[in-house]
């Protein structure tokens, strides 16, 4: 058994981030949870780094009315590329004199931290957003750069166009495949049976490759179903990272900023107050986990088993649960047997044999406080 060391303690998450998930790692570890990562698709640079300084190269020579930054990793890797080939000096003094438009506050702090000042940034970080002001605007006439995104939408430029601007895209990166399809199967499976209590998305393109993944995979029913009946909790970074879900009708956890750290914050609050099942027994608060539970801040590693015998228990209250109602709840059980020999495992996971009492001919229930469910 482990100490418990934070209030995520006996928590499991799934993040399917790529791109900055050490930080989403290490901020839910700190509180205590077991991350599974299982990055549903990957960055990937492009393969022609001649295409990328040829086409910064054009910039500099022929320089735009206005640039479009739409992802922060994707302006510091041009800007990189450009200092490799001794271009970035003439690449930012050619951004300086040209309209720079930002999709959203972390592509503004990229075009920040290279030394220059965004004109405008579109508050819905959306590209949609920066066509539509720029259209607004009047674009006749006008040489726009877009620095594109890994899966950009041609039909953002196509509108630019249509509206008589010329319009060039940049591509630094492109979204690859999930660099582990195993872990990612692996994930979907732990998501579609409950036994994680969160999976957090940071990016469109990632949520829209799970959903894929587990179709290709025939696991989307089973999927959808556990994010539906929120016995899992899903979560993304912002509205636009909810798309996918948000057009399947599904309701994702949005935090009120769209940023990492309210995100984290979200999540963390949600698990520890609507979540988390738990009764006051007479040894302590237990709570109910995914794949855990935790009693009087002790985490308790549990099995499929043993855990869905405890949270029927917890489920009931304190009431008396009988042997086919817990055999109902076991995985690939086929007699009351199983069902004794899971309580046996149960009793000696949790180190309190007496948590879980023997009613005579009736069942089983949880030694329990008079107050009951606490939440």
């Amino acid at each position: 058994m482990t100490s418990r060391t934070g209030p995520l303690s006996g928590c499991t998450i799934a993040i399917t981030a790529h791109r900055r998930a050490e930080d989403l790692i290490a901020s839910f570890e700190r509180r205590g949870a077991k991350v599974l990562h299982a990055p549903t698709l990957q960055i990937v640079p492009v393969a022609d780094d001649h295409a990328l300084l040829e086409a910064t190269r054009r910039v500099i020579a022929n320089p735009p009315d206005d640039v479009v930054v739409t992802t922060a990793v994707g302006f510091r890797g041009w800007v990189e590329a450009a200092d490799t080939a001794g271009l970035a000096a003439e690449l930012l003094g050619t951004l300086e004199q040209s309209r720079i438009l930002a999709r959203g506050p972390k592509a503004r702090g990229a075009i920040r931290a290279a030394g220059l000042v965004e004109h405008w940034s579109a508050r819905s970080e959306t590209t949609i957003e920066v066509v539509e002001w720029l259209r607004a605007q009047g674009v006749s006439g006008r040489k726009i750069v877009v620095q594109l995104h890994g899966l950009s939408d041609p039909a953002l430029q196509d509108a630019l166009r249509s509206a008589g601007a010329s319009v060039r895209g940049l591509e630094v990166y492109r979204w690859g495949p999930a660099p582990d399809p195993v872990v990612v199967e692996r994930m979907i499976s732990q998501v579609s049976a409950g036994t994680v209590d969160a999976v957090v998305h940071t990016s469109a393109p990632g949520a829209q490759a799970m959903l894929d993944a587990a179709a290709l995979t025939g696991q989307y029913d089973e999927l959808v179903s556990s994010l539906r009946t929120g016995r899992v909790l899903n979560a993304c970074v912002g509205p636009v990272t909810a798309g996918p879900f948000v057009t399947l009708g599904l309701e994702p956890l949005v935090p009120d900023r769209y940023r990492l750290g309210a995100l984290i914050r979200s999540v963390t609050d949600r698990l520890t107050d609507d979540n988390a099942r738990s009764i006051e027994t007479t040894f302590g608060q237990l709570v109910i986990r995914g794949g855990a539970a935790v009693l009087d801040g002790v985490v308790l590693p549990l099995g499929p088993g043993p855990r869905a015998v405890l949270a029927a228990l917890v489920a009931a209250g304190g009431d008396v649960v009988s042997r086919p109602e817990l055999l109902a709840v076991l995985p690939g059980a086929e007699d009351v047997h199983a069902v004794e020999v899971t309580v046996n495992r149960l009793r000696t996971a949790v180190g309190r044999p007496e948590l879980v009492r023997t009613v005579v001919r009736r069942g089983y229930r949880l030694a329990v406080e008079p107050a009951g469910v606490a939440s």
